[in-house]
């Protein structure tokens, strides 16, 4: 009996840098055109694998819920990892279903299929894609075969390009590596650190990448990802349209959605089903509205992701920003997306502040938040879900509960 083409996803980590968002939901099912990230993923294993193992830990119980035994003609195997002891023991985890030839990869992850398909016709293999910017990665010494010679963690001297991406190509005999696989400097097993160990034994192949890969470091990188996956929506109207409306470009409208006179959509623009859209509102494109959403009077929303129950009262703004489930924000709500200066707003990870690397940048809202009227946020500025503004409130800095800790 022929064996099971198997994949490894490792999804079972935390998730500091993407709070608010991930306080209440783990990073696989964050929302990108209204449907969880690790569908994204799995859409571009279908048909390459029978088995998926996901490595689980932090909120695992609402992965299995969400994506059951099986999807789209995988089967689904779960194996928790009680304790996040890095990448390597994460893998580890998998060593009981696995039985022979497997690929390995980061779950919050988007693989495009075509490096997918390459990667598999080796018996060992890593994806590797050119940076600009090596010293932030893991980067692969390689051969005129391309074949891997070294690997070293953010190297502080130039010594290549070719960076490191989570995606391998492995055999059974790969644990056996890992098992001995000495811990690194922060007490974890680390999978690359067992990838350069087995390169030192038998070869190793750094596969440049040909299509995308979407790697989920922080909430903005939910925008990007849904700039670049919403190329492919196509118009879809299930919905009812009223008189007046001027829809231009792919637009989605789901079941039971009503778009009001005087409404303006400039798509791509994907909207769930059971909203009320309007009337009078400007939708702009790459613009993502979840289930059950109410969208006011004379709203304008541009390049953002609105989950679903979600209520935005009339007047409002609505820019380069993510809005957690159940949000309400109150007429008059505005979320500047552009710094006066003109720099790449900046957003605060545990306290200091990153560059998002994006020309605009809105807020990014935990569930249940609640904004008084005429509130205005700062570009790159987070709500801590359930959270209230008052009415004319100015949110300059993260608003975080006092009693929270990391």
């Amino acid at each position: 009996m022929e064996k099971p083409m198997q994949a490894v996803l490792m999804v079972a980590g935390k998730s500091t840098r993407t709070f608010p968002l991930t306080l209440t939901r783990p990073k696989p099912l964050l929302p990108i055109m209204n449907r969880p990230l690790i569908y994204h993923s799995l859409d571009q294993l279908a048909g390459l694998f029978d088995e998926i193992i996901l490595i689980t830990g932090y909120r695992k119980e609402m992965i299995e819920a969400r994506l059951g035994n099986e999807y789209r003609g995988m089967k689904i195997i779960y194996q928790e990892q009680k304790k996040q002891l890095g990448t390597g023991h994460a893998l580890l985890q998998a060593k009981p279903h696995i039985h022979d030839k497997f690929v390995a990869m980061n779950g919050d992850d988007i693989f495009a299929r075509i490096d997918l398909e390459h990667i598999l016709t080796y018996e060992y293999a890593v994806l590797v894609k050119q940076v600009q910017n090596p010293a932030l990665y893991g980067v692969y010494q390689v051969d005129e075969k391309n074949r891997v010679l070294n690997l070293v963690e953010k190297p502080k001297e130039f010594i290549g390009d070719l960076a490191n991406i989570g995606c391998y190509v492995l055999q059974a005999d790969f644990f056996e590596e890992l098992e001995n696989t000495a811990l690194s400097e922060r007490g974890e097993i680390e999978v690359t650190s067992a990838v350069y160990s087995m390169a030192q034994k038998r070869d190793i192949y750094a596969i440049p990448i040909q299509g995308f890969w979407l790697p989920t470091g922080f909430s903005w990188d939910l925008l990007n990802h849904q700039q670049l996956l919403m190329k492919d929506v196509q118009s879809d109207i299930k919905g009812v349209i009223e008189q007046g409306v001027l829809l231009k470009g792919p637009v989605s409208v789901g079941v039971n959605t009503t778009i009001k006179s005087g409404v303006y959509i400039e798509g791509p623009v994907v909207i769930g089903d059971n909203c009320e859209i309007g009337p009078n509102c400007y939708l702009r494109p790459y613009t993502a509205i979840g289930d059950n959403c109410r969208i006011g009077q004379s709203v304008e929303i541009k390049c953002s992701l609105i989950m679903p129950d979600c209520f935005i009262q009339h007047l409002s703004y609505v820019g380069d920003s993510i809005v957690g489930q159940g949000s309400r924000l109150g007429a008059g709500t505005i979320t500047a997306n552009r710094r006066h200066d003109g720099e790449s707003p900046r957003s605060k990870i545990r306290g200091v502040l990153v560059d998002t690397r994006r020309d605009k940048m809105g807020a990014i809202l935990g569930d249940g938040v609640q904004t008084g009227i005429h509130t205005a946020i700062y570009p790159g500025r987070k709500i801590w879900p359930n959270m209230q503004t008052s009415p004319g409130a100015i949110v300059d800095d993260d608003m975080i509960p006092n009693d929270f800790t990391w």
